[in-house]
């Protein structure tokens, strides 16, 4: 199946990256990333800083009929909790999105690394994510939510001890674009040192 995501050859690097934005969860719907694509995102992903060469991540990735019992898995939980009616609507918005990939991190505690380091790097992989389905022609976004922290939830991704979900990236076509935002300005977040 050949992909059908819409690419920009004519952006420059920079100017796709400065043009990124993350479209709703469920405006994130088919055709999702075919398999080349999936192939070359997760090589996009894994290129990120990792002092040590310790690969303190792992990706789950999920999709089709998978993917629906996952959130139907989800539903089924979040029917359990006292916070029911907010949970149920966060996890809704795990469906629509052809792909999930869910980015753990697996630190090393005890490594000379720093754990901080390590779980930078593996939001480092969220971020490569996005981006890589961005200049790959799709949409993608970054989400956490309950399910990322609920052990219940975590469990049904086979997550061993001491793994922590970064993030769930959901990766599709955009069905609608995002709309604008306010963005930090460089004036109030940024300055130079001067000594």
């Amino acid at each position: 199946m050949a992909s059908t995501a819409t690419h920009f050859p004519e952006l420059s690097a920079a100017d796709l990256l400065a043009a990124r934005r993350s479209p709703m969860p469920d405006a994130l719907v088919a055709p999702g990333p075919d398999r080349t694509d999936v192939d070359r995102l997760v090589e996009i992903a894994l290129r990120v800083p990792d002092h040590g060469r310790l690969s303190p991540w792992r990706l789950v990735l999920v999709a089709g009929e998978a993917k629906h019992r996952w959130v139907e898995q989800l539903l089924a939980l979040a029917e359990t909790r006292e916070d029911a009616a907010k949970v149920r609507v966060s996890t809704r918005k795990l469906a629509s999105a052809p792909l999930a990939v869910i980015v753990v991190s697996a630190t090393i505690p005890g490594h000379k690394v720093p754990e901080w380091e390590q779980t930078l790097s593996a939001g480092a992989v969220c971020m490569n994510l996005l981006n890589g389905a961005h200049a790959l022609g799709y949409g993608a976004n970054w989400l956490t939510g309950w399910h990322a922290y609920d052990a219940r939830a975590t469990a049904l991704l086979g997550l061993e001890e001491g793994q922590k979900v970064a993030g769930v990236v959901l990766i599709g076509s955009v069905a609608e674009a995002a709309p604008p935002r306010p963005r930090a300005r460089a004036e109030d977040v940024v300055r130079w040192l001067t000594l």
